[in-house]
């Protein structure tokens, strides 16, 4: 049977409306998993239920992680967050950790991720962040435009078996202080960490960069996706 990797949706406040980017299901799919999209809700006993039912869990990318989180005051007019889903992937992730459930945060994710376990975030990089690398490219948004520099022995590094790869890039908050219990994996030439891990879970990846818009052209963003669902089987996921 195949693993089945709970997604979290993407929230439109002016259309009062779930979505979703088909490059995260796709990537899943293209994996070996079955994705399927949770709803947007607070009811902690139906997430439980949920959380349960999978083997998986890919946190996505979209609003603004809150500053509330990490005990900072918000950024007036700079930042844009979704309490609800925030309050949502909290008990996601807090339970997958506890069931100790392969993790996979992209973009958002990485903040999030970070963020919950006790690190903060740069809210708003052109503000607090003084570099010369364009983080928040044009279309299309499956050409890398920069480089991020891979931690040698980290395991996206046993993974990609590359020390420099090319990414896309599409964000404007950014990993500041880094969460006790996470270590890095990439870090782009700028100094803004790129890619995180936790060392004592059985897979709990997560990238600043953007595998599902780039998976079809790029064989180091599949490889990504398959680490993934590959940590669902064995302990060497590449």
């Amino acid at each position: 049977m195949k693993p089945i990797i709970g997604v979290m949706p993407l929230w439109d406040n002016e259309k009062d409306s779930m979505w979703m980017l088909p490059g995260y299901l796709n990537g899943i799919i293209q994996a070996g998993g079955i994705p399927i999209i949770f709803p947007f809700s607070t009811e902690e006993k139906d997430l439980i239920q949920l959380i349960n039912l999978c083997n998986g869990f890919l946190f996505t990318g979209g609003h603004d992680v809150s500053p509330k989180i990490y005990d900072e005051k918000i950024l007036e007019g700079l930042v844009d967050c979704c309490e609800k889903r925030d309050y949502m992937e909290t008990v996601v992730l807090r339970e997958a950790i506890i069931q100790d459930k392969p993790v996979l945060g992209i973009c958002r994710g990485i903040q999030f991720i970070n963020a919950i376990l006790g690190g903060t975030l740069y809210q708003d990089i052109p503000t607090q962040y003084s570099t010369g690398i364009n983080h928040h490219q044009l279309p299309p948004y499956d050409i890398p435009i920069h480089t991020v520099n891979i931690v040698s022995g980290s395991p996206l590094h046993k993974c990609l078996g590359v020390e420099q790869l090319p990414v896309n890039s599409y964000h404007h908050q950014a990993v500041r202080v880094i969460a006790p219990e996470l270590k890095i994996m990439a870090i782009s030439a700028d100094g803004i960490i790129e890619a995180l891990y936790k060392p004592d879970h059985r897979f709990l990846w997560a990238v600043q960069w953007h595998p599902e818009l780039s998976y079809k052209t790029d064989k180091n963003s599949m490889k990504i996706f398959r680490a993934f669902v590959n940590s669902l089987y064995f302990d060497d996921a590449c």
